[in-house]
């Protein structure tokens, strides 16, 4: 089996998403979660990979490049995580020369089939789209099986894993825990009531890992706050992500359980989220973009106070850069703290008065004192 770009962690994961065991308690759901069984929690000796390199950051000439990308489910305009991934792309637009002629953007749809998936990919290959970018996990299968009908087309899909990918293929993965780690600090310190809560999109590992972190952070900060939580749909169901309604149902059953900090990692689901925290007159914490000064949700940002950062666009551009240039290798095994890969926001000025701290927090995490847990088994609560 070989594995790409420091998912190793998430491939084991998520290829047991449909059969979860239950994790260390939080606070109250109606779900299980945690690490599949038979999977250790990390110690500081197993976070010993060689040091990650800093991304590509030379200029290049991208104007003769043709670049594809497939989106997850809800596409540009969901606020998070694809909108995220087409910052990438309009940055190599605007400061790399590419033209936007010379780009394709297709979506996925709801409870498609996997045969969809490989069609998409195959009309941008076809069309001479390389590299072709996949936009989330559910990407990985049809990726691989496409990429061996294209060996010299480069293909990448982040969040992605699969077993015996061909060498044209490249898997992006980001440290999701060490920036919900952050964010769990920031809700801890803001909240009043001593209960916050976190909205998962979907129940499988990846999402975990954001649940994980953020538990994490809140115990750091204040061992006494209670957490609880609600993922929206269980593996399978990626509608999680993109039911805004739900959302804000979910986010409402924390609230009444008196949380008056809630954390989301449920793509376009979290405008909902953003909902309920308004409507109750409680704060809000975005995920993936800074969703702060996102226009889709503009009219809930009295509500948000941060956001974590999932640079799904700094790891997009590094990776077409690195395309151009011929450097893939020289792209970080993940993209962690180490390389900005995540991070939390400070718009609108919501914790001004709490970022020494939190940056404290930070800093721990890159020197290796603070080992943030991807599980939410691992994680005393």
């Amino acid at each position: 089996m070989r594995l790409k770009r420091g998912v190793a962690v998430v491939a084991i994961a998520l290829a047991g998403a449909l059969a979860m065991t239950s994790c260390a308690k939080g606070g109250d759901d109606d779900s299980d979660s945690g690490a599949p069984s038979g999977q250790k929690c990390r110690t500081a000796e197993d976070l010993t990979p060689p040091p990650s390199s800093t991304a590509p950051g030379e200029t290049i000439d991208a104007s003769a490049m043709k670049v594809g990308l497939a989106f997850d489910i809800g596409g540009r305009g969901d606020a998070s995580f694809n909108d995220a991934a087409a910052a990438g792309l309009d940055k190599m637009v605007s400061e790399a020369g590419l033209k936007k002629e010379n780009t394709k953007e297709l979506t996925a749809t709801d409870q498609e089939a996997e045969s969809a998936k490989q069609t998409r990919l195959q009309q941008l290959a076809d069309e001479g789209y390389n590299p072709v970018v996949a936009i989330g996990f559910a990407y990985s299968d049809a990726t691989v099986a496409i990429a061996k009908k294209y060996p010299d087309t480069k293909f990448a899909v982040v969040d992605g894993f699969a077993e015996n990918a061909p060498k044209n293929v490249t898997f992006l993965g980001f440290a999701e825990q060490e920036g919900s780690f952050l964010v769990g600090v920031v809700a801890a310190l803001k909240s009043k009531s001593g209960t916050v809560g976190f909205v998962g999109g979907v129940n499988v590992p990846l999402i975990q890992k954001f649940e994980a972190g953020f538990t994490q952070g809140v115990k750091a900060a204040k061992p006494d706050t209670k957490v609880v939580k609600k993922y929206i749909t269980q593996a399978g169901d990626l509608t999680g992500f993109t039911d805004p309604a739900k959302g804000q149902a979910a986010a409402e059953g924390l609230i009444n359980q008196g949380a008056d900090v809630v954390y989301h990692g449920a793509g376009a689901s979290g405008k909902g989220v953003f909902a309920a925290a308004h409507s109750a007159g409680i704060m809000a914490i975005g995920v993936d973009s800074d969703q702060f000064n996102q226009k889709s949700v503009a009219e809930y940002k009295d509500v948000i106070i941060t956001s974590m950062l999932k640079r799904v666009d700094v790891a997009v551009f590094d990776y077409i850069t690195a395309t151009a240039t011929d450097k893939l290798a020289d792209l970080p095994p993940v993209f962690d703290l180490k390389v900005d890969g995540v991070g939390y926001s400070t718009s609108g000025g919501k914790i001004d008065d709490i970022v020494p701290e939190v940056d404290k927090y930070k800093q721990e995490i890159i020197d290796g004192k603070v080992i943030v847990q991807d599980k939410p088994s691992c994680v005393k609560s």
